[in-house]
């Protein structure tokens, strides 16, 4: 594990790409079949696979109790670190080498070790018991070692390595093309099982496997809608943007599972669109949104957010937030045998390489059996336009409709998960929302005296990889949403200043504003005049949060076309 600590320093210490592709293959080629996978999942910020459901459970708390065990360091300490390095990691790693902890290199934890302890994490019950046994791996190892373990658990790796990068430096470790590499990572959606088929010269064995969550295609933001026509003209597919749950069904025989966009099993909430989907007869994986629905109207997200996080929804609960899933795409599908199971046991043929049109046409004829007929399913809302009136008519059809905003779409376009490319953009006017992460919270004023109400938010600077301030807000939420998460911010506290806790950055919020300002108050050097919080986005990673990218592509937007953007935010107010 010290040899793969030292790999993600050196990999932090380059901008050049070119070099870090060749420091990661280099260390890939040294290792074994047992090390490869884990090393690579590990390089991808995580503890496990991104498919895996498990998760260590551990926090700012645990990690702070256990290196009080290691090194009688008190948690004040720490969170001097933090204040001083803005990285747990590093936080960890200095208190461990001012303590002057120096274990015997015998007994240092190697990648099998710490993926080993990572799973006795997850299983053990309590936060002592993940204490204790975080304790004794970081006993084990010198402060470097112990900075790349709270790298990967904290899952704020900040080397400026996507998962890309990590594909191009498999294909250069292994000499095998970088195209088979990126289409088996594709279809496992497993970055270790790719290394593996990488490694063995295997790569045309990937198979695209039901109940295995693959990475969701992701679309890019625009807000002009000629923009949009000269991009994917002259003739768009366009979908309403619906303000729901991204959601992925995956079903064989009588098996019917639903994944989040962050690939957990959330099917024990939604047994409606369960019980819709058991009886249809074809093996496959779908695409699209649950969406709280009664009488052909889409509900608020506000009414959806009852559900969220439920496995045991009362009858009471169905009954006044009913859910559907809309679906709008086909990522496998298998005809079935004679006991409905796939031809092959748990695989199922790929579509993704398919172009949309082809994909659209699977999905009509599957017969799903569609909400107003008593069903637990819609078909996303399909039309085209080849003008810019076209798109803009669309627009204010899929608002009255009670959507976000349109899904413009090339109808050529494969899918391509994990990838946020042009192919897909996502049309909401703009200077409408961003999605941001809360990275500090204060106590109100007057009636929120004494809860934390006064969020700091950041977006994401991926050139730097971390995060960057943007705002602060104080309205948007109830009083039960600013109790229930003054509680859970309270348990995830980095450390605090008076007032002003810094928080763990994992919370995402949807930011309404009306402009968008050069600013030197923030890190992100912008400013948004009038932020209000519009929403909660619990259903979201942070790593989806919106990018300083497109922050700058709002404000050069907004300079160069001032007159249209003030016209759209107009139209956004009156739609409310």
């Amino acid at each position: 594990m010290r040899r793969w600590s030292e790999l993600a320093e050196r990999v932090a210490a380059t901008t050049r790409t070119s070099e870090k592709t060749s420091l990661l293959a280099d260390y890939l080629r040294t290792l074994d079949a047992d090390e490869l996978p884990i090393a690579v999942v590990f390089l991808t910020g995580r503890a496990f696979p991104e498919a895996d459901q498990r998760a260590t459970g551990i926090g700012w708390a645990t990690i702070a109790n256990a290196i009080a065990q290691v090194a009688d360091v008190g948690r004040a300490d720490l969170g001097a670190a933090y204040d001083r390095f803005s990285d747990i990691s590093a936080a960890v790693g200095d208190v461990l080498a001012k303590a002057g902890h120096a274990p015997d290199e015998a007994g240092a934890p190697d990648l099998k070790d710490v993926a080993a302890t990572f799973a006795a994490i997850e299983a053990a019950s309590g936060p002592a018991r993940k204490a204790d046994l975080l304790a004794g791996l970081l006993a084990r190892s010198d402060p470097r070692t112990a900075r790349g373990i709270v790298r990967v658990l904290s899952g704020e790796l900040r080397i400026g390595l996507r998962e890309g990068l990590v594909e191009a430096a498999l294909a250069k470790a292994f000499d095998r093309p970088l195209d088979a590499v990126k289409r088996a990572g594709m279809l496992t959606g497993d970055i270790g099982r790719t290394a593996e088929l990488a490694r063995t010269g295997t790569l045309e064995g990937a198979e695209l496997a039901l109940f295995h969550p693959l990475k969701f295609m992701l679309a890019s933001p625009a807000e002009d809608a000629a923009e949009i026509i000269q991009r994917l003209g002259p003739t768009v597919w366009v979908e309403d943007k619906y303000d729901g749950i991204r959601c992925q069904l995956h079903r064989e025989g009588t098996t019917v599972r639903l994944y989040s966009r962050d690939l957990h099993d959330i099917s024990a909430g939604y047994p409606e669109v369960i019980r819709a989907a058991e009886p249809l007869p074809w093996a496959g994986i779908l695409d699209g949104e649950l969406l709280a629905w009664r009488d052909g109207t889409v509900l608020p997200f506000i009414s959806l957010q009852t559900r969220l996080g439920r496995k045991d929804p009362s009858a009471e609960l169905l009954a006044e937030v009913p859910v559907i899933y809309v679906a709008w795409d086909v990522l496998g599908l298998d005809q079935p045998g004679p006991d409905g199971a796939a031809d092959r046991d748990g695989v199922v043929a790929p579509t993704l390489e398919l172009p949309l049109t082809e994909r659209r046409r699977l999905l009509e004829g599957l017969a799903l059996p569609l909400a107003e007929d008593g069903g637990g399913f819609a078909l996303s809302h399909l039309s085209t336009a080849a003008s810019t009136d076209a798109l803009e008519d669309a627009f204010a059809e899929a608002r009255a409709r009670r959507n976000e905003g349109l899904m413009v779409k090339d109808p050529t376009s494969i899918y391509s998960p994990g990838r946020r490319g042009y192919g897909w953009l996502k049309m909401k006017k703009a200077l409408a929302t961003i999605d941001c992460v809360v990275v500090g919270v204060e106590v109100g004023h007057g009636k929120r005296h004494g809860v934390l109400s006064d969020y700091t938010f950041a977006v994401r600077d991926e050139g730097r990889d971390q995060l960057v301030t943007i705002g602060k807000a104080y309205s948007g939420l109830t009083d039960a949403e600013i109790a229930t998460m003054t509680r859970w911010f309270e348990e995830h506290t980095i450390s605090q200043h008076g007032r002003y806790r810094v928080v763990e950055p994992t919370v995402v919020v949807e930011v309404a504003f009306d402009v968008i300002l050069r600013s030197n108050r923030h890190k992100s050097g912008f400013a948004l005049r009038f932020p209000r919080i519009a929403q909660l986005r619990l259903d979201k990673d942070a790593r989806e949060a919106d990018t300083l990218e497109t922050v700058t592509r709002l404000y050069e937007g907004l300079q160069s076309g001032a007159e249209h953007l003030v016209t759209a935010g107009a139209r956004k107010a009156a739609a409310r």
